[in-house]
């Protein structure tokens, strides 16, 4: 499938866009659950991109997205199984957090038991995906270490959310052997905190993520803060942590939370067709599609150019690199920006 689809597109670049213009090419993108931010995101950019056969000219007011391109969104459990589709083929992009990024990359990490996805490249850094500890509010639970004993989801085996909250737990002394974890995708958390069978989750998404914000309109929550020390120690070992607040008038009743987060990156295997590449980054950045970004979804406001290459960790793909150094964004001899020194550490197994 996906080396017809790559077959396909090769050759309608080859003779040209009107060639391309005339025959649709199917091109998805991994997101996540339809309660996260990827998945609204997802659909944005799929717009932005897409300019199928029938479509108006850009220049007369229509579609400025890659000519005869059809994008499509596709649900996922998020980062890793996003990758996992890239490299398989049965995806031609999708989005993932930062640090599962390189360590898919690099064979690190969660990935330290499977060769290293040396053909992962990443397209651009899209916005922040800050790190929410969601907690009943009568659950009595105002800091990490009180999700001891607690019912707490983590996410699902193979999404991001799960790795980055064993970091978490453990950089607090904790593992999952001192919770009674109940493994659950967003929108089933959700549905457990409703129905009083879960005294917190944990959620790795932009900010408002839509289902916690409907969930703190139906009952009262506590966002739990990850800050102090430990924050400063998580920060110095991970890189791609970043110190985060979520501001008070996101969540109904829940003040300023300072916690974490890491960047959330559009990433595709190296085999897509350069020109292909350059095109996609083309049509995202088109100075017409900036209105869709922000009047869609809160945080498809900060994507945004000139926040494209902050913290990459693999390599950009070069029809975006091409782009990248055209548009005069990328100054250095180097595609990608020189790492942290030293190895982060793995995260903790289950």
């Amino acid at each position: 499938m996906a080396l017809r689809f790559l077959l396909s597109v090769i050759a309608a670049l080859a003779v040209g866009s009107a060639a391309l213009a005339q025959q649709p090419v199917f091109f998805r993108i991994g997101t996540g659950g339809v309660s996260g931010t990827y998945y609204p995101i997802g659909g944005v950019i799929a717009n932005v991109i897409s300019n199928p056969p029938g479509s108006r000219d850009c220049a007369v007011g229509g579609s400025c997205g890659v000519p005869g391109l059809a994008a499509v969104v596709q649900s996922s459990a998020g980062s890793v199984e996003n990758i996992e589709g890239i490299a398989d083929g049965s995806l031609e992009s999708g989005f993932a957090q930062a640090d599962v990024a390189y360590w898919a990359y690099s064979g690190t990490g969660l990935f330290q038991d499977r060769p290293a996805m040396g053909d992962l490249r990443v397209l651009a850094n899209l916005y922040r995906e800050t790190v929410h500890v969601v907690a009943r509010r009568d659950a009595g639970i105002a800091s990490i270490d009180d999700l001891r004993g607690k019912r707490v989801s983590l996410d699902e085996e193979g999404s991001g959310t799960l790795a980055d909250a064993r970091i978490l737990l453990a950089a607090f002394g904790l593992n999952e052997s001192d919770l009674q974890v109940v493994p659950a995708a967003p929108d089933e958390a959700i549905d457990l905190m409703t129905s009083g069978e879960l005294d917190a989750f944990v959620l790795i998404a932009g900010y408002p993520a839509s289902s916690v914000a409907e969930l703190a309109r139906n009952q009262e929550l506590t966002l739990v803060p990850i800050t102090g020390p430990v924050a400063d120690r998580l920060v110095g070992d991970y890189p791609f942590f970043q110190k985060d607040v979520i501001p008070s008038d996101v969540y109904a009743g829940a003040g300023a939370t300072p916690t974490l987060s890491v960047g959330a990156q559009w990433l595709v295997d190296a085999r897509l067709p350069d020109d292909l590449g350059y095109a996609l980054v083309e049509a995202l950045w088109h100075p017409s599609n900036r209105k869709l970004l922000d009047n869609s979804h809160p945080r498809a406001r900060d994507i945004r150019p000139e926040r494209a290459l902050e913290g990459l960790a693999i390599p950009l793909h070069p029809g975006a690199e091409r782009y990248y150094r055209e548009a005069g964004l990328l100054t250095s001899d180097r595609a990608v920006p020189p790492q942290p020194a030293g190895t982060p550490p793995q995260p903790p197994r289950p």
